[in-house]
C-alpha cells in the first residue's frame, strides 16, 4: 500500500500536458488523476483536482456517480483540506486512507472561490464578494470540465457535497447548475445536493448556541439566557437586512461563550478548545481550518510543508508566487458582507426542481448544531415538508454488533442525517457511517430531469 501511495504522490515523470481554451490541464499517463486551472473570468483562476476511483464500475442503467467537495471557512481549501485531511486518498500523512469516499464515487477538489488554496487572482479586485458569484465562478469551471476536460462528467451524475459554509456554496451552485442545464448550457445530470454542518440559516444556528449549550452543562442558566439575547439581536438584524452588524454580533456571542463556557470547543462541546484561535480573535470563530491544522487532526507542518513543498512538484502547474494556506482570510473578509444570508431560499428551489437535497449533521457540532439544521429545514416552503416531519426516523449501523451510529429521515427527494458521535467534521469522526451515507446518497437515482 505504502509504494501505492508513493506512486500516486510522487510521479512526476507520469504526467501528460493538454491544453485548451481559458484552461490548462495535467493527469497522470494512466487517466486516474487529473488537474488543473480554468481562468474563469480575466485573471481569476480556479483549480480543480480529480480522482477516477479504483472501484469504478458502470452500466448504462446506473452509471458510475462523481462528489464535488466544495470546502467552507468561507476562505479555506478543500483541495487541502477536504481532500488531505477528510475524504481524499490519502490521509494528511500521505498514507492510504481506508475511508475514502473514492470506495463510492469519483471525487473532483477544487479550491474555491478564487484566491482560496492553489487559485488565486492576478489583481485582489477580482475576488468574489457574494456567494452568487462564486456560484458563477463554479458554473463556468463546470462548464469548462464537461465540455472540455472531462466529458465523462455529461454521463456520470454529479453530487455537490459542501461542508460548513460549503453548504451556502452547494446551494447556490446547485441552483446554478440547474439554470445552466434547463437552457442549455451545461450537458450534466445534477444527482443531488448535500449540505453537511452546513451554515444555511446562521439566525437559526444563532438561536440554538444557549440552549444547547446549558443542556450539555457548558453554559448555566445565566449564560444561556446571555446566548439567547445575543441571538435575538442576531434575528432582529438579519431581518432587517443588517448583515454586517450580524455577523459582529456573532462574533462577540461566540467569544463570549468560548470564554463561559470553560473554552469549548464549538466544532464538538465534548472537547476544550484550548488554544483554538475563536478564544483570541472573534471574528475567527468560523474560519475553521484553523481547528482543523491546530486540533487532533492536525499533522504539524507536514500538510502546509507537502502542499507547498511535494505536493506543488507533483503538480507542476501552480505558479510558483501562489503559496498554499489552509485559509486565506483576504477570502473570508471579502465574503464579510455575505456571510449571515441565509440560503433556506436556494434550498427550497432546489427541492422544487425535484433535485435530491440531503442534510447531514453531527450531533456534537455547536456552530452549525443539529437543532439549528432542524430549525431551518421547519421553514422550507417545499410541499413535502409536514410528510417529511410525520415521518419517523430510522436507525443506522456500521458494524456486525449493530450498535446505533445515526439516524436518518428520507422523503421523496428531500433526506436528514443525524451523526451519533460526530461534532462539525462527521467524515472525520464518524468515518464508516461517513462512507456508508455518501454510498447511499449517490446510489439514490437522480430525480431531477431538465
Amino acid at each position: 500500500m505504502e509504494s501505492r501511495a508513493v506512486a500516486l504522490l510522487f510521479c512526476l515523470l507520469c504526467v501528460s500536458l493538454l491544453r485548451a481554451a481559458h484552461a490548462t490541464t495535467f493527469g497522470t499517463s494512466d487517466g486516474t488523476e487529473r488537474w488543473g486551472y480554468v481562468q474563469v473570468r480575466p485573471k481569476a483562476h480556479l483549480f480543480w483536482w480529480y480522482y477516477k476511483s479504483p472501484h469504478r464500475v458502470s452500466t448504462p442503467t446506473k452509471p458510475w456517480p462523481t462528489v464535488l467537495w466544495l470546502q467552507g471557512g468561507p476562505g479555506a481549501s478543500g483541495v487541502g483540506l477536504g481532500n488531505f485531511l477528510e475524504v481524499g486518498p490519502l490521509d494528511g500523512n500521505l498514507k492510504p486512507r481506508n475511508s475514502t469516499w473514492l470506495q463510492k464515487a469519483d471525487l473532483i477538489f477544487v479550491d474555491n472561490p478564487v484566491g482560496v488554496g492553489y487559485s488565486y487572482v492576478e489583481e485582489d479586485g477580482l475576488l468574489v464578494t457574494t456567494d452568487l458569484q462564486a456560484a458563477a465562478d463554479m458554473t463556468t469551471l463546470l462548464k469548462a470540465l464537461v465540455h472540455q476536460e472531462m466529458p465523462t462528467l455529461q454521463s456520470s451524475p454529479l453530487f455537490l457535497v459542501g461542508e460548513s459554509y460549503g453548504g451556502k456554496y452547494a446551494a447556490t451552485l446547485g441552483v446554478s447548475v440547474v439554470r445552466a442545464v434547463k437552457a442549455g448550457e451545461l450537458r450534466l445530470t445534477l444527482g443531488g445536493v448535500a449540505l453537511g454542518d452546513s451554515w444555511i440559516s446562521p439566525e437559526d444556528f444563532a438561536a440554538s448556541y444557549g440552549s444547547l449549550l446549558l443542556d450539555v452543562s457548558r453554559l448555566d442558566s445565566n449564560g444561556a439566557e446571555h446566548a439567547n439575547k445575543e441571538a435575538q439581536v442576531v434575528r432582529q438584524q438579519v431581518a432587517a437586512g443588517q448583515f454586517r452588524p450580524a455577523q459582529s454580533t456573532l462574533n462577540r456571542m461566540l467569544n463570549w461563550i468560548v470564554v463561559n463556557s470553560g473554552h469549548v470547543d464549538v466544532y464538538n462541546f465534548l472537547l476544550d478548545a484550548g488554544m483554538d484561535p475563536v478564544a483570541d480573535d472573534p471574528s475567527s470563530a468560523l474560519e475553521y481550518s484553523r481547528y482543523l491544522a491546530e486540533s487532533k487532526l492536525s499533522v504539524g507542518d507536514s500538510i502546509q510543508g507537502a502542499m507547498n513543498g511535494a505536493i506543488k512538484q507533483k503538480l507542476k502547474i501552480i505558479p510558483k508566487d501562489v503559496v498554499w494556506k489552509a485559509q486565506s482570510y483576504t477570502v473570508y473578509y471579502a465574503l464579510i458582507n455575505d456571510f449571515m444570508k441565509p440560503r433556506i431560499q436556494e434550498v427550497d428551489e432546489l427541492l422544487s426542481y425535484g433535485v435530491n437535497v440531503t442534510v447531514y449533521n453531527g450531533q456534537l457540532d455547536v456552530i452549525c448544531s443539529a437543532v439549528g439544521a432542524e430549525a431551518w429545514v421547519q421553514k422550507l416552503k417545499w410541499d413535502g415538508l409536514n410528510n417529511f416531519l410525520s415521518l419517523p426516523r430510522r436507525p443506522l449501523y456500521c458494524d456486525s454488533a449493530q450498535t446505533t451510529k445515526g439516524f436518518v429521515k428520507s422523503y421523496k427527494n428531500l433526506h436528514f442525517y443525524w451523526i451519533l458521535g460526530a461534532g462539525h467534521f462527521v467524515p472525520v469522526d464518524q468515518p464508516c457511517v461517513a462512507l456508508d451515507m455518501i454510498g447511499n446518497i449517490t446510489e439514490s437515482p437522480a430525480i431531477y430531469r431538465p
